[in-house]
């Protein structure tokens, strides 16, 4: 067997079944033997890629001419063989170098950063002592200030003996790790291979959606698939693609998700496929969930790094064992990765970072993936995995895509940071504050779309964020100050201001001051409007990815938006559900458009007051904003204040969203109120009398503003059809959401009430479910 990373086994033939071989690269071997000491998340700014190649190619410059650059080495330790390319060796000096570039203060490297270095030049030198045959080296770590331009070279001389023993080590240690994964990985196929469905039979459909994940996984291909809810989408897309991995050699799964909701359908669903093994022998599938770093600090309070923060301290000396405690157990979700940690004493969060890259199945939010700096993205691509990607409700994709490639500046936040700044960015921060107030004089109003991002503000914000990288380069800061979280955010508008282009538009808005007693605020922004060109790398870099949900029509807008290739088979699966189940009652004589929203209270508190007293129950009630639901709660409770209602609040955490859905009980009777399109209005499952009816007050539409007439002017543009990309299309697969809520098994009955005259219009029918009955 060759495997460039223990966690990216490849399989080819073998002269001796008994014999697996292993080729690794120095770094890769390194990173995974050799990190000690303390996690340090300390903010210490990077050369970039390119100034990290001029460097390389300054120092090389500065040597003599018997000097070898890029030195090719390569040696074996028993079944393994590692390569490498040294940065350069000087054969007369007998020096070996390590080159590594750096901005800043040296000293506040991490020790971490350090000691791998040694062991990355260590195994260096043992293997050119191997490959010409000396008995010592001379040793260079050699550390190049990318701004300065100047190097601190630290030396170390060793014999080839030890050297050798250094390698030996590393390469057993390393090896050890990769035999225990390489049965992981044949165990695994051979358990996948196995595998049968868990249930006595398919449901209506759901066979049909499993049998194109899987034609999608086998061709290398993308899909879309249009499912409606309560078939078990989860477990039909689940199932087929573990199916897929022995085959295709499907290195990982990555299902991912819009909310925590999402999240625990698929591990229920992954737990009902592959049960955790316990603790006595090893999982045959190893399944994480990712959460936020926010959800998983123990000490929010403390700062990452040894010096601040217990769990911390000795990470890496204690991460093997950790790890191996934690493999064992299989099914790794977010309260079994804290325990293993906390047994450790570990952080959770980075604990389950770095189990991402040993596990099979990976459930986690739409960002580890899609983001700008998304963590599976940057592993996927720097070990070569061959991934297949789930999408739970991709119609969110849509909207998280470009929330993921937008970025605003607010002016009031330079002010802050001017009061809290240093003397030396002064300048800095006055030539854009300038600049900022001569935009706002130009361009007056509330809301002004800008062609482009005005020269001198962009030259002064420019300015700026070079003054900020090289002043927290040489006085860091916690990552949450004032000054450090403004140089990030303009480290992330000045990335998309270089990428600007038709799918992007930039605005300027403004801030009313109460009395005029201030100067007027505004905010730039740039708001992405179609993410494809984002997405479309993210696509590439999977062996396939399957994109599933109750609303992903029209399908050539969702394809098109998100940037899936033209050639992406879409599939509208057959309903499980029947018409009789489902009463759907179109209130004809109800406007919910805004300018009609008073008028309408009373006539929805009827609507709704006459289905509650013709058959009691539990029933949801979704409105287009929290503003509208309070007022037609208020009318309601003042009419009938004999029926239950609870409603959702602004803001409402874990506890209370619990505490809301406890409400709807089996024995229970009352009305919920919702917002449409938010934590209720799907990914929740109230089966049988929990919830037997919805009202869906207006079409779930955005508001009419400056911002998405600017969007549809420019889908206009791109796709034709502006007012409904804008508009319509997301507005639906809203109602849609919050209406699936209803029927969820074959044996539910129920109500939907759609609260507006223009679901009448044919344009709108015909984006309803094709099983649905209209009265």
């Amino acid at each position: 067997m060759s495997a460039a990373a223990p966690d990216a086994a490849t399989e080819v033939p073998l002269a001796s079944e008994a014999q697996a071989s292993y080729t690794v690269a120095v770094r890769t071997l390194c990173d995974f033997t050799a990190k000690r000491g303390d996690l340090d998340l300390r903010f210490t700014p990077s050369p970039s890629a390119q100034e990290g190649i001029a460097g390389h190619q300054w120092v090389c410059a500065r040597r003599g001419p018997t000097y070898q650059a890029e030195l090719s080495l390569s040696g074996r330790c028993g079944a393994l063989e590692v390569r490498g390319r040294a940065d350069g060796f000087d054969a007369p000096a007998n020096r070996l170098e390590e080159i590594k570039t750096f901005k800043g203060s040296l000293a506040l490297m991490p020790d971490n950063h350090r000691h791998l270095h040694w062991a990355q030049l260590k195994v260096y030198g043992a293997l050119l002592c191997a490959q010409q045959g000396l008995t010592e080296v001379n040793l260079a770590l050699v550390y190049f200030d990318v701004r300065s331009q100047q190097e601190t070279v630290l030396h170390e001389q060793h014999t080839a003996a030890d050297l050798q023993r250094f390698f030996t080590e590393q390469c057993e240690r390393f090896m050890a790790w990769a035999v225990q994964e390489d049965g992981h990985r044949k165990g695994r196929d051979l358990a996948l291979a196995a595998l049968r469905f868990p249930h006595a039979e398919f449901r209506a459909g759901q066979r049909d959606l499993a049998e194109a994940v899987y034609k999608a996984a086998a061709s290398g291909r993308c899909l879309l698939a249009q499912a409606p809810t309560g078939i078990g989408k989860t477990i039909g897309t689940v199932f087929p693609l573990l199916k897929a991995c022995p085959g295709h050699q499907l290195d990982k799964i990555f299902f991912l998700c819009a909310k925590t909701s999402g999240r625990a359908l698929a591990l229920r669903a992954l737990q009902t496929l592959a049960p955790c093994s316990g603790t006595r022998e090893p999982a045959t599938l190893r399944v994480l969930e990712l959460v936020a770093r926010h959800t998983a600090c123990e000490h929010p309070d403390r700062a990452c790094h040894g010096e601040s923060c217990p769990l911390a301290r000795g990470f890496y000396d204690r991460l093997p064992a950790a790890r191996s405690a934690a493999l064992a157990r299989g099914q790794l979700d977010r309260a079994t990765v804290r325990e293993v940690a906390l047994d450790h004493g570990l952080c959770p969060y980075y604990l389950g970072q770095e189990l991402a890259r040993w596990c099979d199945v990976v459930v986690g939010d739409y960002n580890h993936y899609f983001d700008v700096h998304a963590m599976l993205f940057s592993l996927t691509q720097a070990h070569q995995w061959r991934v297949g990607v789930l999408v739970d409700e991709a119609h969110n994709l849509i909207e998280r895509g470009r929330r993921m490639y937008s970025a605003e500046l607010q002016q009031r936040r330079l002010d802050e940071v001017r009061r809290a700044a240093p003397a030396s960015l002064s300048r800095a921060l006055n030539r854009l504050h300038r600049a900022w107030l001569a935009l706002n004089r130009t361009h007056g109003g509330e809301h002004m779309v800008l062609e482009t991002l005005p020269a001198r503000w962009l030259g002064a914000l420019q300015e700026l964020s070079t003054a900020l990288g090289e002043h927290v380069t040489d006085h860091p800061e916690p990552a949450g100050s004032t000054l450090t979280s403004f140089y990030f955010d303009t480290l992330h508008f000045m990335r998309l201001a270089e990428q600007l282009d038709e799918h992007t538009v930039c605005d300027l808005s403004h801030t009313p001051n109460a009395a005029g007693r201030a100067p007027l605020r505004s905010t730039v922004s740039i708001r992405n409007v179609m993410p494809a060109p984002f997405l479309k790398p993210r696509f590439a870099a999977a062996r396939s990815t399957a994109l599933f949900s109750a609303t992903l029509q029209p399908h050539g807008f969702c394809r098109d938006i998100l940037g899936l290739p033209a050639d992406t088979p879409w599939i509208d699966v057959a309903s499980p559900f029947h018409a009789d189940q489902l009463q759907v009652r179109v209130s004809r004589h109800i406007s919910t458009r805004y300018r009609d929203r008073g008028a309408s209270l009373q006539a929805m508190v009827d609507v709704m007051a006459a289905q509650y007293a013709e058959l009691p129950g539990n029933y949801l009630a979704f409105f287009s904003s929290h503003d509208y639901l309070a007022e037609v709660v208020a009318r309601f409770e003042a009419c009938h204040a004999d029926v239950p209602v609870w409603k959702q609040s602004r803001g409402m955490g874990e506890d209370a969203q619990r505490a809301f859905l406890e409400r709807f009980t089996v024995t229970g009777q009352g009305i919920g109120f919702a917002v449409l399109g938010g934590s209720f209005a799907e990914g929740i499952d109230l089966p049988g009398q929990r919830l037997i009816g919805a009202f869906i007050a207006t079409l779930g539409m955005p508001q009419v503003n400056p911002v998405n007439e600017q969007m549809r002017q420019r889908l206009d543009r791109l796709l034709g059809a502006g007012h409904d990309c804008t508009y319509l299309y997301p507005g639906l697969h809203k109602v849609v959401q919050a209406a699936g809520r209803v029927i969820r098994t074959v044996a539910d009955q129920g109500v939907v009430h759609l609260l507006d005259d223009r679901y009448q219009r044919p344009a709108v029918r015909q984006l309803l479910p094709r099983w649905w009955k209209v009265a």
